[in-house]
């Protein structure tokens, strides 16, 4: 029984180290731009640009495989939502209409289902390579 309480304290490791990198992350790529662009219309639009949030997308892809690939699957599907639902919350929380809850609820759902897909078939992917390998040898 002792030994369960051990393979849990790496999880939790990858879930926090996932959380914060998806933080910093999100600072580096969002955290930045603050503004609206108002268009000719009078429309408004942002204050993101699409290249940023491709940006922030393909930045997680690595520690999100490093997590998956090592079998962090909690780690990897956890942490990177927990950390973008925290920025998007402290980001959004000063709008005064109170619909930020809806997009940070749609930053969650989101980010846990596109974390679940990529680190179901990065573990996939993974699994079928060190098996070949295996063979190989």
């Amino acid at each position: 029984m002792p030994q369960r309480p051990l393979k849990l304290v790496p999880q939790l490791m990858a879930i926090l180290a996932l959380a914060v990198i998806a933080l910093a992350v999100w600072a580096a790529w969002l955290g930045w731009d603050q503004h609206r662009d108002v268009q000719p219309d009078g429309s408004e639009t942002g204050p993101y640009e699409a290249w940023q949030v491709i940006g922030l997308v393909l930045t997680l892809l690595a520690p999100v495989y490093w997590a998956a690939s090592r079998r962090y699957i909690a780690g990897a599907v956890l942490g990177v939502p927990a950390g973008l639902t925290v920025a998007a919350y402290y980001d959004w929380s000063d709008d005064s209409s109170g619909l930020f809850m809806v997009g940070v609820l749609m930053i969650m759902v989101g980010s846990l289902v596109a974390t679940g897909v990529a680190s179901a078939v990065i573990a996939s992917v993974t699994t079928r390579a060190d098996s070949t390998t295996r063979q190989r040898s």
